[in-house]
């Protein structure tokens, strides 16, 4: 048999808005603002043999299967959150997964699923993302591979223990049952699928989806990649407890048509819950969506090429650790590696390649019980600074995770005592360059009832590093201003932190690199840059060598400030601890004769410029 191209394409289209709609479904029905307003949520089709057709993080499906040893039968949905039982696929236990195998006229034909963070299962912390954890026991209940439903029949003791297990009982439970109805709208998707086209088609066209992707993949690895080792390194600060900084160190390299991602050298694993179990999946899913989106974003993501890429880990590891190290914080060594990626692929083509970003995915929790006995517990994600690239300046207070979305602060007065006082950009955190690199947020929260805090961030110590001329980023800061006026500086990462009503939070997280030479940036977007408030006069004349109202001493002091050679990356000051191993090479600023359209990029959703 064999799919004509009309076919494959109405299919694979399909299967692209299977995977939204999937979503929808969770935005509409669950209850925890991480979900309903933040869109903390991820969707999978895949094929009968578990390889991901659309979506992101399908490579569980191996793992759990191995794992469940039961049949699978129509009706069945299977839960799980343990990330030491899947790989790491769900990398910590706030994740919860279900997976629903998908049937048609009796036969498997696929599986759909999608997980969630949701608000709290437990642990020794409201959120269940402890920074003190000294293992994965303190940081909630976990659940290996079980039948939630059997042939349609749901597991209400598994429903009861969820609840039991969390501060947040009704959210729980609420969100669960929504990622249960996304994976049945899934289900009904594909059956719709197999009914329109016939079965023997479905799967034959989830075959040649597969293999297009790798046919594309393939070629850009060797267009791409170096064919002799590329290496980068980079560091997370701290591990919440106290010890730190911790090094990623990453060599790129393509043997034929295969590429090579060694993390030899990476530090031992953290004491602290900053651990990265790194799925050789997720990491391949990374490294594919940057190829794609970088150089062919028309190519639809699936599996289908993670055996051109080999992964090497080394067990005990930051990125590789031994049960039962905690995990519960590994925003920021996951965001980490992504810079490094950026780094390494930089040091090869850096025309080609971004700066680095705010490098977490900075969290604040505030849970306690009001003076009128009500319990409450708030959790919100933050944003940072996106890094600059050659099509255009990073995204200002963004997502590293281009589904995510800030939390009004109307939502947060209206169901949590808060007062939301400021929310908005730091000015000058976003690294100077032709292209500039994003700003972090700004936000400050006034507390109106005796509670608890727990957050954590990153790049409070080092910088989002700059390449090919553009400076470093801003640092993240955390300040708490008591309601007596005394001020206090708070880590980056810290729980138990008491507040009483009137106490004031100013959250401040970390910007981005810039992208060559500022001094080659249009005058007219330095001018733009500062009316909006993104750098400030003192910035304008200092990193871009632009004289407000001045153009001709604008061109002179440009001119006696050029560079002819420049340092590759700029990792601003470097404190002790942070010695690099590496060298780091020199050459010609980038700019505007470097800089490209932004033909191969999203625009909708990358291109800050338009």
């Amino acid at each position: 048999m064999s799919v004509d191209t009309v076919t494959l394409e109405i299919i694979e289209n399909t299967l692209r808005g299977i995977r939204h709609e999937m979503d929808a479904v969770m935005f509409r029905t669950s209850l925890s603002p991480v979900i309903r307003e933040t869109h903390d949520t991820y969707p999978l089709v895949a094929d009968r043999d578990g390889r991901m057709l659309v979506g992101q993080f399908g490579s569980h499906l191996a793992s759990f299967l191995d794992e469940l040893d039961e049949d699978l039968a129509p009706g069945d949905v299977i839960l799980q959150n343990d990330p030491y039982l899947c790989g790491g696929s769900i990398s910590h236990v706030p994740d919860l997964l279900v997976t629903r195998p998908v049937f048609h006229e009796g036969e498997l034909v696929g599986f759909t699923a999608q997980f969630g963070n949701l608000l709290d299962v437990g642990g020794t912390v409201f959120g269940s993302m402890p920074t003190s954890a000294r293992s994965i026991f303190e940081e909630g209940i976990r659940f290996p591979p079980v039948k939630l439903y059997e042939a349609g029949v749901l597991n209400r003791s598994l429903v009861k223990v969820l609840a039991r297990n969390s501060r947040a009982p009704e959210e729980a439970v609420a969100d669960l049952m929504a990622l249960c109805t996304a994976t049945a709208l899934g289900e009904r998707r594909v059956v719709e699928l197999c009914d329109r086209f016939g079965r023997d088609v479905y799967l034959e066209a989830g075959d040649l989806l597969l293999e297009r992707t790798r046919a594309a993949v393939q070629r850009l690895i060797v267009d791409k990649l170096p064919t002799s080792p590329q290496a980068f390194e980079d560091f997370v600060d701290d591990d919440g407890r106290g010890n730190g900084p911790f090094r990623i160190k990453l060599a790129v390299w393509r043997e034929d048509d295969r590429a090579i991602f060694d993390f030899a050298g990476t530090s031992p694993q953290a004491p602290g819950p900053i651990n990265f179990y790194l799925h050789d999946g997720m990491m391949k899913m990374v490294i594919g969506v940057y190829l794609i989106m970088v150089f062919d974003p028309d190519v639809l993501f699936n599996e289908g090429f993670y055996d051109l890429i080999e992964i090497r880990i080394e067990d005990g590891t930051l990125l590789r650790p031994r049960y039962p190290a905690p995990l519960g914080i590994r925003h920021s060594t996951m965001s980490r590696w992504i810079d490094v990626i950026a780094g390494a692929l930089g040091r090869h083509v850096p025309e080609t390649a971004a700066a680095a970003g705010y490098g977490s995915s900075p969290h604040l929790l505030y849970s306690g019980t009001t003076r009128a006995g009500e319990t409450f517990g708030m959790l919100e994600i933050f944003m940072g600074g996106i890094p600059a690239r050659p099509a255009g300046d990073g995204l200002d207070a963004h997502s590293w995770y281009p589904q995510l979305e800030n939390t009004p602060g109307e939502y947060q007065e209206t169901y949590y005592p808060v007062i939301v006082e400021e929310s908005g950009i730091v000015p000058d955190s976003g690294g100077a360059g032709y292209h500039r690199g994003g700003c972090g947020v700004r936000k400050i929260v006034r507390f109106l009832e005796p509670g608890e805090l727990s957050m954590f961030d990153d790049r409070h110590v080092s910088h989002p590093w700059g390449i090919g001329g553009g400076r470093h980023g801003g640092r993240s800061r955390k300040e708490l201003v008591r309601a007596d006026g005394e001020r206090e500086a708070l880590p980056a990462k810290v729980d138990f932190v008491e507040v009483g009503p009137g106490d004031v939070l100013i959250y401040e997280t970390a910007g981005a690199g810039g992208w060559g030479d500022p001094l080659q940036r249009p005058v007219e977007w330095v001018l733009d840059d500062v009316a909006k408030g993104f750098v400030s006069q003192e910035a304008a004349l200092d990193h871009y060598g632009v004289v407000l109202d001045d153009l001709e001493a604008t061109r002179r002091l440009r001119s006696a400030r050029a560079r002819a050679v420049v340092p590759l990356f700029d990792f601003g000051p470097r404190p002790p601890g942070y010695e690099a191993t590496l060298d780091v090479p020199e050459r010609a600023p980038l700019g505007a004769a470097e800089a490209i359209e932004p033909r191969s990029i999203d625009v909708g959703l990358l291109d800050s410029r338009e």
